[in-house]
């Protein structure tokens, strides 16, 4: 008995056939929960730097923008900080057409322009560090804050694997106030 069982596993020892199978059946799991974790992970990576591009380009308009300028040449005012807004999340100052990112709004999105009266000291006094290389001692900032709720059910979907369904990315820029 002891004969023909070693005979049995000496036949099995010597067989290759089926050896790749063996081996791809335990290394193909693997590299596909790799691969969908590199395409979770890039997809999250690209909408936060869509969103900062974005948040970016609304805080350059901002600061750029000068609504008295339109209503001392007697046009009527804008909203500098709703345009600026349009213009971080669709890249335009209409607010038509697709967010830059998928799901994007204009209400995860924060323009904030210095009043004039509340700009900060471009030296700190208690200690005469210059904190804003400026020509001035006031330097007024613009500064756009957002948020987007990234979902990974939208893409991959691997982050829900681990039971996390949406993962909030926030981000924020600031710009210094340019008046003309």
């Amino acid at each position: 008995m002891v004969k023909l069982l070693s005979r049995i596993v000496g036949r099995f020892r010597a067989d290759r056939r089926g050896t790749v199978l063996v081996e791809m059946s335990l290394v193909v799991p693997l590299i596909l929960f790799l691969s969908a974790g590199v395409f979770e992970f890039g997809n999250l990576i690209h909408d936060k730097l869509l969103m900062e591009a974005g948040l970016s380009d609304g805080a350059r308009f901002a600061a750029r923008c000068n609504s008295k300028l339109y209503t001392d040449a007697g046009l009527s005012a804008i909203d500098c900080a709703s345009l600026a807004t349009n213009i971080a999340v669709f890249g335009n100052v209409a607010g038509t057409g697709s967010a830059r990112v998928t799901g994007w709004t204009t209400a995860g999105v924060t323009i904030t322009i210095a009043d004039p009266n509340t700009c900060k000291s471009a030296v700190d006094p208690n200690t005469g560090t210059v904190l804003y290389l400026s020509t001035t001692s006031q330097v007024c900032i613009v500064t756009a804050t957002g948020t987007y709720a990234y979902s990974s059910l939208d893409s991959v979907g691997l982050l829900s694997l681990f039971n996390i369904t949406t993962v909030t990315l926030s981000s924020s820029h600031q710009e210094r106030l340019f008046r003309f």
